[in-house]
This record gives structure tokens, sequence and C-alpha cells, in this order.
């Protein structure tokens, strides 16, 4: 069964609070995005959106999901009202990836960085 390759940059990453939630699934290794993305603090989680004018490379991780997991993990992030899962542009990457995307509003006192948790 093919699975879905999947970028993840905030708390499903290795060593933070929600990686449980990929147990049994495949960590490919560190990635980093194209220069057109935007990762923000909203919060206790982060959020990536799309921002081809003044984006930066956000850092993260792909991990191999099946078929199951990629369900649960889509019901968790609340697609599609909450967040949205398409494509994205990693470097170095060959063939499909996805992301989660942040499907709402940014604040603009959010802050932002290239990688979670945010600098503080």
């Amino acid at each position: 069964m093919a699975k879905t390759i999947l970028f993840v940059y905030g708390t499903l990453k290795s060593s933070q609070v929600n990686n449980e939630m990929l147990a049994g699934q495949e960590l490919i290794g560190p990635a980093i995005t194209l220069p057109i993305y935007r990762l923000y603090g909203l919060g206790w989680h982060p959020g990536l959106v799309l921002a081809k004018q003044d984006g930066i490379a956000v850092k993260g991780e792909l991990w191999a999901v099946d078929a199951r997991t990629l369900a649960r993990l889509d019901e968790y992030e609340g697609v599609p009202h909450w967040f949205t899962r398409d494509y994205i542009a990693v470097a170095d990457a060959v063939g499909d990836v996805q992301a989660y995307f942040f499907n709402g509003p940014v604040p603009a006192d959010a802050p932002w960085g290239s990688e979670w948790p945010l600098p503080t």
C-alpha cells in the first residue's frame, strides 16, 4: 500500500508533544522547504502558510505515513476547516510531499520563524 510523504514542522516532529501520533510510521529524516512559506506561532502550536512574496525556508521532518494514520491526522488537524492538507515544495525531495497549512486568519502580531518551537 502506498504511503503519503508528509512534511511535519510543529508538534508532530520527533521529541514534540504529539509525535506519538506518528508511532509505527517511518521517519525519513530532516527536511527544509523552499523559501516561500511562513511559520507562525499561534499559541501552543504553529501554523504554516504560503508566502510567495516574503517567505522563508521552514525546517521540519519528512515521514512516510499510511492511509489510516493520515486519516487520524486529518481529523486531529481539523481538515478542512482549521488546517488543510496540500502539496508543499521541499528542497531535495523526490516525489510529492504534503503538509498541513493553517486555514485561518493569522494575527498581525503573531511571531514567526523558520523552526518550531520558535526562538524566544
